[in-house]
C-alpha cells in the first residue's frame, strides 16, 4: 500500500518544494514507512524529501500535521504534507501464531525428509486459522462501540438523540455535496469500480426507518450501523508550510494553525471523551470561549459519542471533577459539521484527521469566520484539538 499523491492543487507548488511528509497509518500491511515509500513512487526530490509514517489510532493524520507543523516551526523545513490513510476493505489478516511458529520452524529445517516430517506436524486448525485485526482496546478489551454503549448511557443520550443525528449527518453531507462545497475530493480510478470523484457513502434516510435497526454493539446498547460511522478506504492530505515560503511562492496565506493539544484519560473510566478534554483544555490556554469559534469539526466515531462530548463540555460536574475547571458550555448545532462528518463520509482511521482539517479550512473561509476548532477522539483514550485562524 502507498499514498497516491497527485498533482498538488496549490498555485506556483511543485513536488520540489516538499520537504519532508508524514503519513498517519492504523493497520499496517507491507510498507514499513509508508510515507518514505510514497515519496519514492510519487515524483518527490528522493535526495531532499524526508518521511516518516505515525500512528495514533483514529488521530493518526492528526498528529502527522501537527509533526509537519512543529518541524516548521523550529525551522527544521519550510513545506512539508501531513498525511493519512487506510484501506479497510483489506486489512491485513495475520494467521494463527501456531502456525507462525510452524513456518518459522519449516525455514529453519534442512534435508527433504526432514521437511516431510514437519509436514506431519501441520494440524487443520493451524492451516485453516485467522486473526483479524484486533478492535478492542488493549487495556479493557473493550470495543469502541462497547465504550461508545457505555458512555451514552453515563450521559442520558437517548437512542432518539443518536438517531436523528445520523440523519442529520447525511442530509448535511448529501446539500454540501449537491452544492459543490465537497470540491476536494480527487477523482480516482478504481480497478473493477470504476471512476470515485466523490464520496459515495452519503445515504438519505429517515429517522423512522433507521430506529427500526437493532443495538450493533451490546444487546441494550443505543449505538446502531446507522448512527455509526462506517468503515471505508480513504487518503487525504494537508499542505502545510511558513509565511516566509507562502511569500517566496507569491503565496497569500488564508489558513493558519492558531495552536493544538492532545489530552489523554483513563479508559477504564470512559475511552471516548478526549475531545472534551482537549478542547477545554485548549480553548482556556488560548483565552477563548464557545462563542469566539465559528465554524466546528467534530469527529463522529460515533453520534452517540458526539452528542456524550457535548454534554461533557457543558457539565459543571464533569468539567469540574474531571478536567478540573468550569464548564465551557452547549456548542451551537448551527456550527457543528454543517457538511457532514465521519457517519456520512466514512472514517479510514489514518486519514479522517486531515480531511477534518481540511473541511474546516474550507468551512470556515466560506463562512468568512475567523475561527475554526477541530476535535476528535481515539483509541487508547487520547483526544485531539486544533484552533485554525483565517487570515485571508
Amino acid at each position: 500500500m502507498v499514498l497516491r499523491f497527485r498533482d498538488i492543487n496549490v498555485d506556483n507548488l511543485s513536488r520540489n518544494d516538499i520537504s519532508y511528509v508524514v503519513a498517519g497509518q492504523t493497520f499496517h500491511t507491507d510498507n514499513s514507512n509508508i510515507a518514505r515509500d510514497s515519496v519514492l513512487t510519487a515524483g518527490f526530490d528522493v535526495s531532499k524529501t524526508g518521511a516518516h509514517s505515525v500512528t495514533m489510532a483514529c488521530i493518526s493524520a492528526n498528529q502527522a500535521i501537527t509533526s509537519v507543523a512543529s518541524l516548521i516551526a523550529t525551522n527544521e523545513i519550510d513545506c512539508g504534507i501531513g498525511c493519512g490513510v487506510d484501506t479497510l476493505s483489506d486489512p491485513p489478516i495475520r494467521v494463527t501464531r501456531a502456525l507462525r511458529r510452524w513456518l518459522l520452524d519449516m525455514n529453519k529445517v534442512k534435508g527433504n525428509s526432514k521437511r516431510i516430517g514437519m509436514l506431519f506436524k501441520l494440524r487443520p486448525s493451524m492451516a485453516f486459522g485467522f486473526e483479524a485485526p484486533p478492535i478492542a482496546e488493549f487495556t479493557t478489551n473493550e470495543t469502541m462501540g462497547q465504550s461508545c454503549d457505555r458512555v451514552t448511557k453515563a450521559f442520558n443520550v437517548s437512542r432518539e438523540e443518536q438517531d436523528k443525528f445520523g440523519v442529520r449527518s447525511h442530509e448535511m453531507a448529501d446539500k454540501a455535496q449537491k452544492a459543490g462545497l465537497l470540491s476536494d475530493v480527487a477523482p480516482m480510478l478504481v480497478p473493477k469500480v470504476g471512476l470515485v470523484d466523490k464520496d459515495n457513502g452519503i445515504r438519505l434516510t429517515t429517522y423512522e426507518k433507521i430506529a427500526q435497526l437493532k443495538p450493533a454493539f451490546t444487546k441494550t446498547g443505543t449505538a446502531t450501523a446507522s448512527n455509526s460511522s462506517y468503515l471505508t478506504d480513504g487518503a487525504s492530505a494537508t499542505v502545510l508550510m511558513s509565511e516566509a515560503k507562502a511569500k517566496k511562492l507569491g503565496l497569500k496565506p488564508q489558513i493558519v494553525i492558531k495552536d493544538y493539544t492532545y489530552a489523554a484519560i483513563d479508559p477504564k473510566e470512559h475511552l471516548l471523551l478526549g475531545p472534551a478534554h482537549a478542547t477545554t483544555k485548549l480553548l482556556k490556554k488560548n483565552n477563548l470561549t464557545l462563542r469566539d469559534i465559528d465554524v466546528f469539526e467534530v469527529h463522529e466515531a460515533f453520534s452517540g459519542q458526539v452528542l456524550a462530548n457535548l454534554k461533557a463540555m457543558d457539565s459543571e460536574e464533569y468539567s469540574q471533577t474531571k478536567i478540573g475547571t468550569k464548564k465551557l458550555g452547549l456548542i451551537p448545532m448551527e456550527k457543528l459539521n454543517t457538511w457532514g462528518g465521519s457517519v456520512s463520509l466514512g472514517h479510514p482511521f489514518g486519514a479522517t484527521g486531515s480531511r477534518l482539517v481540511n473541511m474546516a479550512s474550507n468551512r470556515l473561509l466560506a463562512s468568512g469566520g475567523k475561527y475554526a476548532l477541530i476535535t476528535a477522539c481515539a483509541g487508547g483514550a487520547m483526544g485531539h484539538s486544533m484552533i485554525l485562524e483565517n487570515c485571508s
